[in-house]
């Protein structure tokens, strides 16, 4: 199936002008001109997307969130029923990544494989991250390198928590011992081999990775927190970090990025080393998308400084070759947003359609054989 998206001001995520973007079976297989007329005389099946007065990006990706719900902290009936396709596709995410949290126990590493393998049967990209707060980390087969090895979904390991009186505050040596059987298995699987750091509120804030830099042999590349904009000194713990080669991550659940990403950017903060998650369920992807693109809408930062946030930044981070940009060769994930709100109005996922002319398209699979119906509100909202 061809997809032609033509009179789009394309963002690959740098501004690269007015131009067609060509999808072939899945695929981007041309940006420049595209001959509309040659593809309407050689009778092939081809959709064609009007895109004028509109921005071309790269679906986002979103590298942190909860797709099993959460853990329920209070009791029982406080957990939250998982991440559904329909309200993670309808704010632009293409690719997600699954992580564990606090509950390893009741939230389990098959259930979360299971979900993500259920997401990519409905059109997503989506991975997972083999773990949660506990060290050693849960995992699906006998260990994190292991799940790297031989699951295809998985990225590494996380989200490990550090400061946080929740986790289990394991021996430097032992969370040493983690991080390079994360690189290794990351070495032999073509993986980035990165462990995804839970970074909670606690006094010691990044000490345990300032320690397992200088004590270890260990790369800034290796680790990557998140969480980190909790607090002004947890951030400029942070950015000097950033400045040591190490990515880190701001999740949107206080609704607050515009704040924290000014004082990365006034206190020099790499803005090639900043990703942006949604920490779902505590959050949600619409504040996501809402405080994203609340940074260029209503913070005037620049388009083109703000997409690498959640595009081509993650993509590099996680070591996702054919995501987080538009080029011949990566996958078809796609965005049209209008030029002066980013309002969505035509998000496509592997080439095919999620959301068309701002409306969700995309059903959950198991709603065709369900007689149910159901519509959930959180008081947050």
């Amino acid at each position: 199936m061809l997809t032609l998206i033509e009179n789009g001001d394309v963002y690959a995520p740098e501004p690269a002008g007015r131009r067609s973007v060509l999808l072939v079976d899945g695929k981007i297989g041309r940006i420049g001109e595209v001959d509309r007329t040659a593809l309407d005389r050689l009778g092939l099946d081809h959709r064609v997307i009007d895109a004028s007065g509109c921005v071309v990006t790269p679906g986002l990706i979103d590298p942190h969130e909860h797709l099993l719900g959460g853990s329920g902290e209070g009791g029982l009936s406080l957990q939250t029923p998982m991440l559904f396709l329909t309200e993670i596709v309808a704010y632009g995410i293409t690719t997600v990544v699954g992580t564990l949290g606090v509950d390893t126990t009741m939230k389990t590493m098959a259930g979360l494989l299971a979900r993500v393998k259920a997401l990519k049967e409905e059109g997503l990209s989506a991975y997972l991250w083999s773990g949660g707060y506990d060290v050693p980390p849960a995992s699906v087969m006998r260990s994190v390198r292991e799940d790297m090895l031989f699951i295809d979904e998985c990225v590494g390991a996380g989200e490990v928590a550090i400061s946080d009186a929740r986790g289990i505050a394991p021996p430097l040596p032992e969370l040493a011992r983690l991080v390079h059987d994360v690189h290794v298995g990351g070495l032999l699987s073509g993986k980035a081999g990165v462990t995804h750091f839970h970074v909670g509120d606690g006094r010691h804030r990044l000490e345990p990775l300032r320690q397992l830099l200088e004590c270890y042999e260990i790369e800034p590349g290796w680790l990557y927190p998140t969480h980190v904009q909790r607090n002004e000194r947890l951030l400029d713990e942070a950015l000097a970090l950033v400045a040591r080669g190490m990515t880190v991550d701001f999740d949107t659940t206080e609704r607050d990025l515009a704040r924290w990403f000014r004082r990365y950017l006034d206190h020099d903060g790499d803005p090639g080393r900043l990703t942006i998650s949604s920490d779902a369920d505590s959050g949600t992807p619409r504040w996501h998308w809402e405080q994203l693109c609340g940074l260029v809408v209503r913070e005037r930062h620049p388009l083109e400084l703000v997409l690498p946030l959640a595009t081509s930044n993650v993509a590099r981070t996680l070591k996702l070759p054919r995501k987080g940009r538009l080029a011949p060769g990566c996958d078809g994930d796609v965005l049209v947003l209008t030029r002066d709100g980013l309002d969505v109005v035509h998000v496509l996922a592997g080439g095919e359609p999620m959301v068309t002319d701002g409306h969700v398209v995309a059903r959950e699979r198991f709603l065709a054989e369900s007689g149910r119906h159901y519509e959930l509100r959180g008081a947050r909202e």
